[in-house]
């Protein structure tokens, strides 16, 4: 597996990672977010926009301190709904990635190119909407997952706006909650009905 940053070196993990990701609101799809380590420290944080990210087209994602260190930005006219990444506040730079749908009809994935050291690919599959997606390299190996978090003390498994985004050593995790930033935008505009389908590949094996 091809290790080293995406985004950020500092979120390049030598072990493997998992962060709690919370919806920061339930009235709106894709209301903001934060994440946290095992240890409860925020890591991430996308504040609130409302329902009006559809006028702007554009997401920060944030560190814990309130730095800006991507931008996510929907291309437009884009006809299978292609989103860029961008270092920092993008001000005058290239993409450092875009994600967009494989396919528009039936079972669909999505494929994310990075434009660094002559290009990479990844692929996403599964059903964000069930919180349980797969982000393989080139390669076929699983980098990444989002998943239902349970409670262990309860054993319940814990609603949609609480989910698990799990990272494999040497993977950029800002780059990961930039996926993830995506697919709940995309998630959201089909659920409305922009374009009539579901990210959803049928079921994904559990692979961490």
């Amino acid at each position: 597996m091809k290790i080293g940053a995406i985004v950020e070196e500092g979120f390049v993990y030598e072990q493997k990672t998992h962060l709690t990701v919370l919806k920061t609101s339930l009235f709106f799809a894709g209301d903001g977010f934060t994440a946290y380590d095992s240890k409860g420290s925020l890591v991430f944080r996308v504040d609130s926009y409302g329902p009006y990210v559809g006028d702007t087209g554009e997401l920060v994602l944030m560190d814990a301190a309130g730095r800006c260190i991507l931008t996510v930005r929907r291309k437009r006219p884009s006809l299978h709904q292609r989103w860029e990444g961008f270092a920092g506040e993008r001000t005058g730079q290239k993409p450092l990635f875009s994600v967009r749908r494989s396919s528009m009809i039936g079972r669909s994935s999505m494929t994310v190119e990075v434009y660094r050291n002559g290009g990479e690919e990844y692929q996403i599959e599964g059903s964000f909407g069930c919180r349980k997606c797969t982000i393989y390299n080139a390669e076929r190996e699983a980098v990444a997952e989002i998943r239902r978090k349970v409670d262990a003390c309860a054993n319940v498994v814990l609603g949609k706006d609480v989910f698990l985004l799990s990272v494999k050593p040497g993977f950029d995790g800002a780059f990961a909650m930039g996926l993830v930033l995506v697919l709940d935008q995309i998630h959201g505009a089909d659920a409305d009905g922009e374009n009539g389908t579901r990210l959803a590949v049928g079921p994904t094996n559990e692979v961490f």
